[in-house]
Protein backbone atom coordinates (compact mmCIF):
# COMPACT_ATOMS: atom_id res chain seq x y z
CA UNK A 1 0.00 0.00 0.00
CA UNK A 2 1.39 3.54 -0.49
CA UNK A 3 3.38 4.73 1.77
CA UNK A 4 1.56 8.54 1.03
CA UNK A 5 -1.93 7.61 1.86
CA UNK A 6 -2.59 7.03 5.95
CA UNK A 7 -4.69 3.92 6.85
CA UNK A 8 -7.77 5.84 7.13
CA UNK A 9 -7.28 6.89 3.51
CA UNK A 10 -7.17 3.45 2.31
CA UNK A 11 -10.24 2.58 4.69
CA UNK A 12 -12.10 4.59 2.57
CA UNK A 13 -10.99 3.41 -0.63
CA UNK A 14 -11.06 -0.35 0.67
CA UNK A 15 -15.03 1.13 1.23
CA UNK A 16 -15.00 2.26 -2.51
CA UNK A 17 -13.82 -1.30 -3.93
CA UNK A 18 -16.44 -3.27 -2.08
CA UNK A 19 -19.18 -1.56 -2.87
CA UNK A 20 -18.34 -1.64 -6.71
CA UNK A 21 -16.99 -5.01 -6.83
CA UNK A 22 -20.48 -6.31 -5.27
CA UNK A 23 -23.04 -3.84 -7.12
CA UNK A 24 -21.07 -4.56 -10.67
CA UNK A 25 -22.33 -8.22 -10.54
CA UNK A 26 -25.01 -7.32 -8.39
CA UNK A 27 -23.90 -10.31 -5.97
CA UNK A 28 -21.90 -10.54 -2.90
CA UNK A 29 -21.64 -9.83 0.70
CA UNK A 30 -20.74 -6.14 1.24
CA UNK A 31 -22.18 -5.87 4.98
CA UNK A 32 -19.35 -7.94 6.92
CA UNK A 33 -16.89 -6.32 4.47
CA UNK A 34 -17.84 -2.80 5.59
CA UNK A 35 -17.28 -3.80 8.80
CA UNK A 36 -14.03 -5.48 8.66
CA UNK A 37 -12.13 -2.81 6.29
CA UNK A 38 -10.46 -0.80 8.98
CA UNK A 39 -9.11 -4.46 10.78
CA UNK A 40 -7.84 -5.93 7.17
CA UNK A 41 -6.03 -2.14 6.70
CA UNK A 42 -4.60 -2.53 10.66
CA UNK A 43 -3.59 -5.63 9.83
CA UNK A 44 -1.87 -5.44 6.66
CA UNK A 45 -0.68 -1.90 6.47
CA UNK A 46 0.48 -1.71 10.35
CA UNK A 47 0.68 -5.15 12.11
CA UNK A 48 2.11 -8.04 10.15
CA UNK A 49 5.55 -8.47 9.47
CA UNK A 50 5.46 -9.76 5.65
CA UNK A 51 8.03 -10.54 3.36
CA UNK A 52 8.40 -8.90 -0.29
CA UNK A 53 6.29 -11.63 -2.94
CA UNK A 54 4.04 -14.37 -1.86
CA UNK A 55 4.55 -17.95 -1.06
CA UNK A 56 2.23 -20.53 0.47
CA UNK A 57 4.35 -22.27 2.88
CA UNK A 58 5.19 -18.07 4.52
CA UNK A 59 8.06 -19.41 6.33
CA UNK A 60 9.62 -15.97 8.57
CA UNK A 61 6.61 -14.17 8.23
CA UNK A 62 2.88 -13.61 9.78
CA UNK A 63 0.54 -15.58 7.74
CA UNK A 64 -3.76 -14.52 8.20
CA UNK A 65 -6.08 -17.09 7.66
CA UNK A 66 -9.61 -15.60 6.61
CA UNK A 67 -12.38 -18.24 8.31
CA UNK A 68 -15.59 -16.13 7.37
CA UNK A 69 -14.92 -16.42 3.44
CA UNK A 70 -18.31 -14.87 1.99
CA UNK A 71 -16.40 -11.39 2.95
CA UNK A 72 -13.93 -12.34 0.23
CA UNK A 73 -14.29 -8.29 -1.31
CA UNK A 74 -12.83 -6.34 1.73
CA UNK A 75 -9.69 -9.09 1.38
CA UNK A 76 -9.37 -8.98 -2.21
CA UNK A 77 -9.44 -5.40 -2.04
CA UNK A 78 -6.64 -5.15 0.52
CA UNK A 79 -4.47 -7.73 -0.98
CA UNK A 80 -4.38 -5.91 -4.06
CA UNK A 81 -4.04 -2.51 -2.08
CA UNK A 82 -1.01 -4.35 -0.44
CA UNK A 83 0.49 -5.22 -4.16
CA UNK A 84 -0.46 -9.18 -3.53
CA UNK A 85 -2.27 -8.32 -7.22
CA UNK A 86 -2.67 -5.81 -9.84
CA UNK A 87 -5.76 -3.51 -8.40
CA UNK A 88 -7.19 -3.70 -11.60
CA UNK A 89 -8.26 -7.64 -11.32
CA UNK A 90 -10.60 -6.48 -8.22
CA UNK A 91 -13.18 -5.67 -12.00
CA UNK A 92 -12.85 -9.32 -12.79
CA UNK A 93 -14.98 -10.08 -9.01
CA UNK A 94 -17.18 -13.04 -8.68
CA UNK A 95 -16.61 -13.34 -13.25
CA UNK A 96 -16.59 -16.70 -14.53
CA UNK A 97 -12.74 -17.98 -14.35
CA UNK A 98 -11.41 -15.42 -12.04
CA UNK A 99 -9.45 -15.47 -10.06
CA UNK A 100 -11.42 -13.45 -7.83
CA UNK A 101 -14.72 -16.12 -6.97
CA UNK A 102 -16.94 -15.09 -3.97
CA UNK A 103 -15.10 -17.00 -1.64
CA UNK A 104 -11.35 -17.16 -1.82
CA UNK A 105 -10.01 -20.38 -3.71
CA UNK A 106 -6.35 -21.52 -3.96
CA UNK A 107 -6.66 -23.43 -7.38
CA UNK A 108 -6.14 -20.65 -9.38
CA UNK A 109 -3.19 -19.37 -7.26
CA UNK A 110 -4.62 -16.02 -6.46
CA UNK A 111 -1.04 -14.52 -4.39
CA UNK A 112 -1.92 -14.22 -0.41
CA UNK A 113 -4.81 -16.63 -0.49
CA UNK A 114 -3.87 -19.77 1.17
CA UNK A 115 -7.29 -21.77 2.16
CA UNK A 116 -10.28 -21.57 0.83
CA UNK A 117 -12.67 -20.46 2.95
CA UNK A 118 -15.89 -20.56 1.51
CA UNK A 119 -17.43 -23.29 4.29
CA UNK A 120 -17.70 -21.47 7.50
CA UNK A 121 -15.98 -22.62 10.86
CA UNK A 122 -12.85 -24.27 9.41
CA UNK A 123 -10.42 -21.59 9.49
CA UNK A 124 -9.27 -21.63 12.99
CA UNK A 125 -8.40 -25.20 13.02
CA UNK A 126 -6.42 -24.37 9.87
CA UNK A 127 -4.72 -21.65 11.64
CA UNK A 128 -4.07 -24.12 14.34
CA UNK A 129 -2.02 -26.32 12.16
CA UNK A 130 -0.23 -23.41 10.80
CA UNK A 131 1.00 -21.75 14.04
CA UNK A 132 1.93 -25.05 15.31
CA UNK A 133 4.44 -25.95 12.42
CA UNK A 134 5.82 -22.75 12.79
CA UNK A 135 6.72 -23.70 16.20
CA UNK A 136 8.17 -27.08 14.71
CA UNK A 137 10.06 -25.03 12.25
CA UNK A 138 11.81 -22.57 14.88
CA UNK A 139 9.70 -19.67 13.31
CA UNK A 140 9.13 -17.32 15.81
CA UNK A 141 6.41 -15.48 13.52
CA UNK A 142 2.79 -15.12 14.37
CA UNK A 143 -0.61 -16.34 12.79
CA UNK A 144 -3.68 -14.69 12.28
CA UNK A 145 -6.94 -15.31 11.88
CA UNK A 146 -10.50 -14.27 11.57
CA UNK A 147 -13.64 -15.27 12.35
CA UNK A 148 -17.58 -14.03 12.45
CA UNK A 149 -19.75 -14.30 15.43
CA UNK A 150 -22.67 -16.45 13.41
CA UNK A 151 -19.75 -18.90 12.16
CA UNK A 152 -19.02 -19.43 16.26
CA UNK A 153 -22.53 -21.52 16.23
CA UNK A 154 -20.37 -23.87 14.10
CA UNK A 155 -19.41 -26.94 16.48
CA UNK A 156 -15.92 -27.25 14.53
CA UNK A 157 -14.83 -23.98 16.30
CA UNK A 158 -15.46 -25.14 19.50
CA UNK A 159 -13.12 -28.12 19.31
CA UNK A 160 -10.38 -26.06 17.86
CA UNK A 161 -10.96 -23.47 20.73
CA UNK A 162 -10.29 -26.42 23.13
CA UNK A 163 -7.05 -27.90 21.32
CA UNK A 164 -5.30 -24.68 20.90
CA UNK A 165 -5.54 -24.33 24.52
CA UNK A 166 -4.49 -28.10 25.51
CA UNK A 167 -1.84 -28.00 23.38
CA UNK A 168 -0.56 -24.44 24.08
CA UNK A 169 -1.08 -22.41 20.78
CA UNK A 170 0.50 -18.84 21.99
CA UNK A 171 1.94 -18.28 18.94
CA UNK A 172 -2.17 -17.62 17.42
CA UNK A 173 -4.39 -14.76 17.66
CA UNK A 174 -7.78 -15.13 16.56
CA UNK A 175 -10.04 -12.34 16.48
CA UNK A 176 -13.81 -12.76 16.40
CA UNK A 177 -15.98 -10.47 14.41
CA UNK A 178 -18.90 -9.31 16.62
CA UNK A 179 -21.23 -7.49 14.89
CA UNK A 180 -24.58 -9.43 16.39
CA UNK A 181 -25.72 -10.21 13.06
CA UNK A 182 -25.98 -13.36 10.70
CA UNK A 183 -28.20 -13.45 7.23
CA UNK A 184 -31.26 -14.18 8.77
CA UNK A 185 -30.80 -11.70 11.83
CA UNK A 186 -29.39 -11.19 14.60
CA UNK A 187 -26.88 -14.02 16.59
CA UNK A 188 -29.26 -14.15 19.46
CA UNK A 189 -32.10 -14.55 17.85
CA UNK A 190 -30.67 -17.31 15.42
CA UNK A 191 -28.92 -18.88 18.03
CA UNK A 192 -27.93 -17.10 21.28
CA UNK A 193 -24.30 -18.04 22.35
CA UNK A 194 -24.24 -16.13 25.60
CA UNK A 195 -20.78 -14.60 26.68
CA UNK A 196 -18.33 -15.25 23.70
CA UNK A 197 -16.15 -13.56 26.28
CA UNK A 198 -16.66 -16.00 29.07
CA UNK A 199 -16.76 -18.92 26.97
CA UNK A 200 -13.37 -18.12 25.20
CA UNK A 201 -12.16 -17.48 28.91
CA UNK A 202 -13.76 -21.05 29.97
CA UNK A 203 -11.48 -22.52 27.39
CA UNK A 204 -8.28 -21.31 28.88
CA UNK A 205 -7.64 -18.35 25.81
CA UNK A 206 -6.61 -14.72 27.09
CA UNK A 207 -9.40 -12.62 25.10
CA UNK A 208 -8.93 -9.02 24.56
CA UNK A 209 -12.54 -7.17 24.10
CA UNK A 210 -12.95 -3.99 21.75
CA UNK A 211 -15.67 -2.13 22.15
CA UNK A 212 -14.75 0.56 19.14
CA UNK A 213 -14.36 -2.45 16.31
CA UNK A 214 -14.27 0.12 13.89
CA UNK A 215 -11.92 2.61 15.05
CA UNK A 216 -7.88 2.34 13.84
CA UNK A 217 -6.29 3.10 16.33
CA UNK A 218 -8.55 0.72 19.11
CA UNK A 219 -7.92 -2.01 16.70
CA UNK A 220 -4.11 -1.27 16.01
CA UNK A 221 -3.31 -1.06 20.30
CA UNK A 222 -5.41 -4.31 20.40
CA UNK A 223 -3.16 -6.60 17.94
CA UNK A 224 0.02 -5.02 19.46
CA UNK A 225 -1.25 -6.22 22.90
CA UNK A 226 -2.06 -9.28 21.29
CA UNK A 227 1.05 -9.49 20.34
CA UNK A 228 2.92 -8.57 23.28
CA UNK A 229 1.21 -11.33 24.94
CA UNK A 230 1.86 -14.42 22.72
CA UNK A 231 4.46 -16.54 23.79
CA UNK A 232 3.16 -17.35 27.48
CA UNK A 233 1.22 -20.29 26.79
CA UNK A 234 -2.10 -19.64 26.19
CA UNK A 235 -4.23 -18.70 22.41
CA UNK A 236 -5.36 -15.34 22.46
CA UNK A 237 -8.77 -14.12 21.28
CA UNK A 238 -9.54 -10.57 20.20
CA UNK A 239 -13.28 -9.73 20.54
CA UNK A 240 -14.16 -7.07 17.55
CA UNK A 241 -16.95 -5.25 18.28
CA UNK A 242 -17.78 -3.90 14.92
CA UNK A 243 -20.82 -2.37 12.92
CA UNK A 244 -22.17 -4.15 9.96
CA UNK A 245 -21.90 -1.97 6.70
CA UNK A 246 -20.16 0.66 8.61
CA UNK A 247 -19.36 3.45 6.56
CA UNK A 248 -22.48 3.86 4.16
CA UNK A 249 -25.56 5.06 6.44
CA UNK A 250 -28.17 3.11 5.06
CA UNK A 251 -26.22 -0.17 5.50
CA UNK A 252 -25.66 -0.04 8.98
CA UNK A 253 -27.48 -1.26 11.85
CA UNK A 254 -29.37 -3.83 9.88
CA UNK A 255 -28.43 -7.49 8.70
CA UNK A 256 -30.40 -6.77 5.55
CA UNK A 257 -27.02 -5.94 4.16
CA UNK A 258 -25.19 -9.56 4.82
CA UNK A 259 -25.61 -10.38 1.16
CA UNK A 260 -27.23 -7.99 -0.93
CA UNK A 261 -25.85 -5.65 -3.58
CA UNK A 262 -26.64 -1.67 -4.34
CA UNK A 263 -28.58 -0.83 -7.03
CA UNK A 264 -26.69 2.08 -9.18
CA UNK A 265 -28.73 5.08 -6.61
CA UNK A 266 -27.87 3.03 -3.67
CA UNK A 267 -24.22 3.10 -5.38
CA UNK A 268 -24.13 6.76 -5.83
CA UNK A 269 -25.23 7.30 -2.45
CA UNK A 270 -22.72 4.96 -0.78
CA UNK A 271 -19.63 6.14 -2.64
CA UNK A 272 -21.02 9.64 -2.07
CA UNK A 273 -19.94 9.12 1.29
CA UNK A 274 -16.76 7.70 0.85
CA UNK A 275 -14.87 10.34 -1.28
CA UNK A 276 -12.04 8.53 -4.05
CA UNK A 277 -8.68 8.65 -1.95
CA UNK A 278 -6.23 6.08 -3.48
CA UNK A 279 -8.28 6.05 -7.04
CA UNK A 280 -10.36 3.29 -8.26
CA UNK A 281 -9.88 0.68 -10.61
Amino acid sequence: MSTTHSSQDIVTQVRRDILRMVHKVNSGHPGGSLGCAEFFVSLYNEIMELKEGFDMDGINEDVFFLSNGHISPVFYSVLARRGYFPVEELNTFRLIDSRLQGHPTTHEGLPGIRIASGSLGQGLSVAIGAAQAKKLNKDSHMVYALMGDGELQEGQNWEAIMYAAAKKVDNLIATVDLNGKQIDGSTDKVLPMGSVEGKFKAFGWEVLTVEEGNDLTAIGNALREAKSMSGNGKPICILLKTEMGNGVDFMMHTHAWHGKAPNDEQLESALAQNPETLGDY
